[in-house]
């Protein structure tokens, strides 16, 4: 048991026998003592008052009498206000680190049979245009909040859905059909995704035309938008996809196929994969379906032109719009079809949504018509909302090609760290140097968009994501690889990582707080899973590549001369190495073994 939990249990029994009851083990809060006060460990007595009636110091000094007298590893205490400050013996943080050493797993809670069952959705791209920045994002948190769902002990099923039909697809259909002349990928040599991605662009570019025009003849904005051919014969196109036209169908389905292969090589490097994806086109009607059997109950109603609505003024919301006049879905239906397959393909506990912040509203009435219709799972939905990702430039926006494309991007960040190594490689094969830069390339993006708080918008700089000082991905990536050169190094002189530690050595303040910070790393993880927050456990791996890169540079290892001290060292930085490499793998980063 970790000396954390050791003492949360000792609490609950002493409150007990001092008060009578025993606090809610979740109010209780340890963390570490703050460096100017005496102490290894701080226990916040505040949740306790209202049974001890009694003053902060008051209830701290009970309380601190007990858990000396009842944990052997409490060597004394102190108070400081309601903050009960308790000092560790120095053999119980070798014992930690023996345990730690003989957990293969530290950290990590591994599933069981009566394991809940998550489905987590994420990525969700249109079948009209490349990966993005924002995609990027998305997948990393996605991919993220999996692993860290999986680390508490959660069954985890990964989905994807794509939204393969609808007026912006048909865009890029229509555009490639009026300019394409035949053009294919083989043809021009692009990613499928890309080709489509132009042809998106393009109509959008020829509308704006078409809608100047008409604003120069004389006509409104608004009616300019809506009277331009072009949009007319995407709307027409749209409504022949729904009705099976042939001609219309097979070039879907053709350059539906270019993109997802583009997809699949995007997905492969950025190391995203799911356990199954579903597609719009294959879930709208059971959306509609049920839009319809909630109109005969009552739960819609239908307006005049035939369109069909939700009103949501009773749960203080507007209306939403369900099906169109013309009959064709909306983003709402397709949803409302796909989360009644989802629970009738798995029995799932619980659904998250990986979705931007722009969709709060989206997944808000999502809930509520799911409750409406009768799915007892509606209202526990979770929408993981997290904010956008922006450049020094400004927004992007894909119609008018202003994206940062998600390939472009990694390629230039590998480029990157391959210029930044310098000299550092020259030893290598090139083949070892174009892996250390792609592990370091992806690295750098990947933490810096894992290391903010998802909730919050954020400004991507690749050029300081990929310094190798300060809170980056190639900061912790080369500690990493540091801790396995000394590990190298240690063998090469006939020096072996201890099976485990004899309790003589007497660590120093330096060492006893960075065995602390490593025995927090299941603490991080609880927190991250509970917070459906990546963010945790990259700044948590920064903290501690921090603190070990500070010990390294004042102790010595491989030439200290007292054999416990080193011993202690080379288990401490192997464990360090490990934990690391756990926690990066958790935010989907490799670690180098050499940089």
């Amino acid at each position: 048991m970790a000396i954390e939990e050791e003492i949360l249990q000792a609490t609950l029994a002493a409150s007990e026998k001092l008060y009578g009851q025993a606090p809610d083990v979740k109010s209780l809060q340890i963390s570490a003592t703050r460096k100017e006060f005496e102490g290894d460990l701080t226990l916040v007595v505040f949740p306790l008052l209202k049974l001890s009636h009694k003053k902060p110091e008051e209830t701290a000094e009970d309380l601190g009498k007990e858990l000396q007298a009842s944990v052997p590893a409490i060597s004394g205490y102190n108070v400081i206000k309601g903050f009960l400050n308790l000092c560790i013996s120095k053999s119980n943080w070798i014992d930690t680190v023996n345990n730690i050493a003989a957990d293969p797993h530290f950290g990590i809670v591994e599933a069981t049979d009566n394991s809940p069952l998550y489905m987590v959705e994420y990525s969700s791209p249109n079948t009209n245009k490349p990966l993005h920045l924002g995609h990027v994002r998305n997948n990393l948190l996605g991919h993220s909040v999996c692993q860290i769902l999986k680390a508490n002990g959660i069954k985890v099923v990964k989905t994807n859905i794509v939204n393969d039909r609808g007026i912006h697809i048909c865009k890029s259909m229509l555009a490639w059909k009026l300019f394409g002349n035949g053009e294919t990928p083989e043809s021009t040599g692009k990613k499928g995704d890309h080709l489509v991605g132009d042809y998106y662009v393009r109509f959008d570019k020829e509308y704006r035309a078409q809608v100047k025009a008409l604003m120069e003849k004389g006509m409104t904005e608004d009616d300019a938008k809506k009277e331009a051919p072009l949009i007319k014969e995407a709307q027409q196109m749209l409504e022949k996809w729904e009705a099976g036209d042939p001609e219309v169908r097979a070039l879907w389905e053709k350059m539906n196929n270019w993109v997802y292969e583009g997809f699949d090589k995007t997905y492969k490097r950025l190391g995203i994969s799911f356990d199954k994806i579903y597609y719009e086109s294959q879930t709208y009607l059971d959306g509609k379906a049920k839009v319809n059997e909630g109109l005969e109950k009552g739960c819609f109603y239908r307006r005049p032109d035939g369109s069909v609505w939700a009103d949501l003024s009773k749960d203080g919301l507007d209306e939403k719009l369900l099906l169109r006049a013309d009959g064709t879905s909306v983003y709402m239906t397709q949803d409302i079809g796909t989360a009644q397959q989802r629970f009738r393909d798995f029995n799932i506990n619980k659904m998250i949504y990986v979705v931007g912040n722009e969709q709060n509203y989206h997944f808000q009435v999502l809930s509520i018509l799911l409750d409406r219709l009768g799915f007892e799972w509606g209202k526990d939905l979770v929408h993981f909302s997290y904010g956008m990702v922006e450049l020094p430039e400004g927004k992007m926006k894909s119609r008018e090609g202003t994206v940062v494309d998600a390939d472009d991007l990694m390629d230039e960040m590998i480029s990157t760290a391959k210029e930044t190594s310098g000299d550092k490689l020259k030893e290598y094969s090139e083949e070892e140097v174009n892996n250390i830069a792609r592990i370091c390339g992806l690295g750098a993006l990947k933490y810096f968009i894992l290391k903010v708080d998802p909730r919050k918008n954020m400004m991507f700089n690749p050029k300081e994501s990929i310094d190798f000082n300060g809170n980056t991905g190639p900061f912790i990536q080369y500690t990493y690889a540091r801790i396995r050169s000394v590990i190298r190094k240690a063998a090469d002189a006939g020096l072996q990582v201890p099976a485990k530690l004899e309790a003589k050595y007497e660590l120093s303040e330096r060492e006893t707080q960075l065995v602390q910070n490593l025995a927090s790393f299941p603490q991080a993880v609880k927190q991250a899973g509970k917070d459906y927050s990546p963010a945790f456990i990259a700044n948590y791996c920064y903290d501690l590549a921090k603190a070990y890169n500070q010990f390294y540079h004042d102790f010595s290892i491989l030439k200290e001369e007292n054999a416990d001290a080193q011993q202690f060292r080379l288990m401490l930085s192997s464990l360090i190495a490990n934990t690391i490499k756990t926690g990066m793998d958790l935010l989907g980063i490799e670690v180098p073994e050499r940089m």
